[in-house]
């Protein structure tokens, strides 16, 4: 389990993966960045002016299956964490369509080939524990909940896929001045001897 970093940490790290495995043969007739995105990057087109592969973190959502998983076992547990699924939009920005659809290509079977990311790949900074692991899955968006995302950036649409990051476990905050204390009391009787 991470610390708050994680979400970051894993976006950066399927960029690095991304631009750490492109290969010479491609990058040196199609030079290509890898770049984690805000919202507000999208909106400017020109931040594209360079052939490149945006790594934009659109929608964050509680595991439906491991959102209450410990609490089952441990109802009392409150050192329980927190499990993401982190929905992901890769968009290719290049200046022909030859090379869009290349690098595209080449980033899409890059993550087809490498579907999971171990604590060993993954930034530091969120102190990833060493049993940690995040599953990169290809998700299926519909054309009109595709076309909503892109309706608020000023490129209406560039060519672009979603992946979704499974189960980012971030610990619990381990506040122990929040923990009630236990109160344990015995009470002895003595048993009187009748006449």
């Amino acid at each position: 389990m991470a610390n708050v970093f994680a979400i970051h940490s894993v976006g950066q790290s399927i960029a690095d993966y991304l631009s750490k495995t492109y290969p010479k043969e491609l990058s040196d007739p199609h030079p290509c960045a890898f770049r984690v995105v805000a919202s507000h990057d999208l909106v400017k087109a020109e931040e594209f002016a360079n052939t490149t592969i945006s790594i934009y973190l659109y929608r964050i959502t509680v595991n439906e299956y491991l959102r209450n998983a410990a609490r089952a076992i441990s109802p009392t547990d409150v050192n329980v964490p927190l499990t993401l699924d982190l929905h992901y939009l890769i968009t290719a920005w290049a200046n022909d369509f030859l090379t869009e659809h290349l690098i595209m290509a080449w980033a899409m079977r890059a993550l087809y080939q490498r579907q999971t990311l171990t604590a060993a790949e993954l930034s530091p900074e969120a102190n990833w524990g060493p049993s940690d692991i995040v599953t990169l899955v290809p998700s299926e968006l519909s054309t009109q909940d595709v076309m909503r995302i892109w309706d608020v950036f000023e490129p209406k649409y560039r060519l672009s896929v979603t992946y979704v990051a499974r189960a980012v476990r971030i610990d619990a905050d381990l506040d122990r001045a929040s923990y009630k204390p236990v109160v344990a009391r015995r009470e002895e009787y003595d048993k009187q001897e009748g006449p």
